[in-house]
């Protein structure tokens, strides 16, 4: 590990300041998806244990540095208390006399939500006298929030200048998941990349393959890089003026000696509908007014076969769409079969993004992969092979 972590940390005594990922979705004023909170619970628990006061940093919507009532952490002290199964003191506001005040009263072992720390224009611009003003109630940093470490914020990189940093426990899993995956991997690695548009992952498709043995391509995405090969995909979800960057990818997987895994038949319906009349059918019998809404059952066995050669499986969207059945085949008997090849000890399989984790929920088999992340851009930036501020500022010199 090139980062500090907990064990590394004094904390008995020590106001310390551990910034989070709050950002869950909210129905009247309740908290609907507590998987965030109960992500950073490890940590909270174990500095409260260890005497530190601990005082929770977050942000919420985007509030683009004003007050906005709807974007108030408050309803989210509640629910970290419900889940946490002790008192979250709430304070007004993240710096100034509110939050010193909050802070003077906390003992050992307590814990304090600060405000929203997007409230103040100086959060998103790293501004240097609004980290002062955060720092001033600290005496320790811990960085818990993947999630938000692709923004160099003041609370997610500032920070860490001005006080002795740590990664969390939440932080140290998925920083230790993700060298597995693609830094330090055991081979063979194979990725699943798969959703709608090659345009939101042209970054990440040419950085993977210079790093996996095997690339499996599916979801709309598939089908841009079947209209590059000339292959008919009738009214298909695709973007054919990114032929020629498809292409490009090709070229590159062949330098690296990528296998590249696409299509080789497909579900095709008349309707984007659920349980529209379809059929199986080779790619050369797609018809003019047909859409590609999954893989066939001979691209599906190709993908359970490169599951079976891979030993380290990194997953980010799905294989077809999945929202709606039975298009949503494909995608689960891919991610039903890494689950089982992972419980049998015989895969490493870390997956991430929004529509990754829906759809590996909508399998039933998310809590068997043996990591999955629930950051959506931090994870994407990791796999499109950028260095994260939020990350790079806690590695130690």
């Amino acid at each position: 590990m090139t980062f500090r972590t907990l064990d590394d940390a004094d904390l008995r005594g020590k106001r310390v300041l551990v910034r989070v990922d709050l950002n869950a979705p909210m129905e009247n004023g309740r908290v609907t998806d507590a998987t965030r909170i109960e992500r950073v619970l490890p940590t909270i628990r174990e500095i409260a244990d260890k005497g530190g006061k601990v005082i929770l940093l977050a942000h919420f919507g985007r509030p683009k540095g004003k007050r906005v009532a709807e974007d108030s952490l408050k309803p989210v002290a509640a629910a970290v208390a419900e889940h946490l199964g002790r008192p979250v003191a709430f304070a007004d506001d993240c710096i100034g006399e509110a939050a010193a005040a909050a802070v003077a009263g906390l003992a050992d072992g307590a814990v304090l939500l600060l405000e929203n720390t997007r409230f103040h224009a100086g959060e998103e611009a790293n501004d240097p006298a609004f980290v002062r003003a955060l720092a001033a109630n600290g005496d320790v940093y811990v960085n818990d929030a993947f999630s938000a470490a692709h923004r160099a914020h003041a609370s997610t990189e500032g920070l860490a200048h001005l006080l002795p940093a740590f990664a969390g426990r939440t932080m140290q899993a998925e920083l230790e998941a993700l060298g597995k995956a693609l830094e330090q991997p055991r081979r063979p690695v194979v990725a699943v990349v798969g959703g709608a548009k090659v345009s939101t992952k042209i970054e990440l498709l040419e950085n993977v393959v210079g790093k996996v043995n095997a690339l499996v391509i599916g979801g709309g995405m598939a089908n841009t890089f079947l209209h590059a090969q000339g292959v008919g995909i009738g009214k298909s979800l695709a973007e054919k003026d990114l032929a020629d960057t498809a292409r490009r990818i090709l070229d590159r997987a062949r330098e690296t000696n990528c296998a590249i895994i696409l299509p080789v038949d497909a579900v095709v319906a008349e309707k984007f509908e659920a349980n529209a009349p379809n059929r199986a059918c080779g790619l050369d019998a797609v018809p003019e007014t047909g859409m590609i809404l999954d893989v066939g059952p001979q691209s599906a066995e190709r993908v359970r076969a490169a599951i079976d050669d891979a030993a380290t499986l990194v997953w980010n969207g799905p294989l077809g769409a999945f929202e709606l059945q039975p298009f949503d085949r494909g995608t689960v008997d891919a991610a039903r079969h890494a689950a089982q090849r992972t419980r049998e000890g015989k895969l490493l399989s870390v997956a991430g993004g929004g529509d990754t984790v829906a759809a590996l929920n909508h399998a039933g088999v998310a809590d068997d992969f043996s990591y999955v992340s629930t950051a959506g851009g931090a994870f994407l930036e990791w796999l499109e092979g950028k260095a994260l501020p939020g990350v790079e500022a806690l590695r130690n010199r």
